[in-house]
């Protein structure tokens, strides 16, 4: 009963913002996605980013290990989900992406912030810029057949990762003063990008709901079990492990069905995973939780 209580005292706020989100748009009432979208990932998450690595208390070892674990973890969900495509005959232009890369920043990183706290957040934010840089280049490619590496080096989200790293190994600190406006900044992000993760489920308009439920079903599984064998095999421990396996094993992104209907791929079935994949994760996120904490 205690677990149960602590796991919805975990998952209730995330969830509760994402309805706001989806009820403010139900209402009639104006959600600019594009601009706050902008907002979030060129400024307010990057300075989450910067501040919650520069801040932590994890070793930097540690924090190399989880790097690493989690390039590992999603090179074998590609691979587990490349042979899941090929099986099924699916387009893949259409669906590899969704299916490797998933919400690590509107769910994973207020999810591990509640679950785990400060340290967790800072677990969070690597596999959330491992995640980025593997969107940003693998996955375009995967959609497009053209990413950029140039473009990922641009990326607000990448500079203030690599920034905060630096400023965690020399032990430097930024000035009071500033330190305090970029955490302010930061502190946006999180319910920002819920309230639009909601407004966006909303708006989608998705299809074929049989198939989304069976991906989206073995997506959720798949990605537990590569994230639990990267893990153990780096031997994090036990809040890197359960980070990596919630950041892993968050539902298919928002931005998937973006990047379909910015490259002409079949975006009906992409926003079909989103939805089904996103209130799966409703029963999903809150059982990984109670396994992992």
């Amino acid at each position: 009963m205690q677990l149960t209580l602590t796991v919805l005292e975990i998952v209730a706020p995330v969830f509760l913002l994402a309805a706001v989100g989806f009820g403010w748009v139900k209402l009639g009432f104006e959600y600019r996605v594009e601009f706050v979208t902008r907002f979030a990932m060129t400024l307010s998450v990057p300075c989450l980013i910067f501040v919650a690595l520069m801040q932590t208390e994890i070793d930097a070892a540690a924090l190399g290990a989880l790097s690493l674990a989690s390039l590992v973890a999603y090179a074998l969900v590609t691979v587990a989900m490349w042979a899941l495509v090929k099986a099924g005959r699916l387009d893949q232009r259409t669906f590899l992406a969704p299916l490797i890369f998933g919400n690590t920043g509107n769910l994973g990183l207020p999810l591990a912030l509640f679950a785990f706290g400060d340290i967790g957040l800072g677990y969070a934010v690597v596999v959330f810029a491992v995640m980025a840089i593997g969107s940003f280049t693998f996955g375009i490619w995967l959609v497009s057949g053209g990413g950029s590496p140039v473009k990922v080096v641009k990326e607000p989200m990448v500079f203030a990762t690599i920034a905060g790293a630096v400023f965690l190994w020399q032990g430097w600190e930024t000035p009071v003063f500033l330190t305090n406006a970029l955490d302010l900044i930061g502190q946006m992000a999180i319910p920002m990008m819920l309230i639009t993760l909601g407004v966006a489920v909303a708006r989608l308009k998705p299809g074929n709901f049989g198939l989304a439920v069976l991906l989206s079903a073995l997506k959720a599984v798949l990605c537990v079990a590569c994230a639990v064998v990267a893990g153990l095999w780096f031997g994090l421990d036990k809040t890197a492990l359960a980070v990596l396996v919630v950041q892993i094993a968050t539902p298919v992104a928002v931005t998937s069905y973006l990047l379909a209907e910015k490259y002409g791929a079949d975006a009906d079935n992409v926003a079909g995973l989103v939805v089904v994949s996103t209130l799966m994760s409703v029963v999903t996120l809150p059982l990984i939780l109670a396994f992992v904490i």
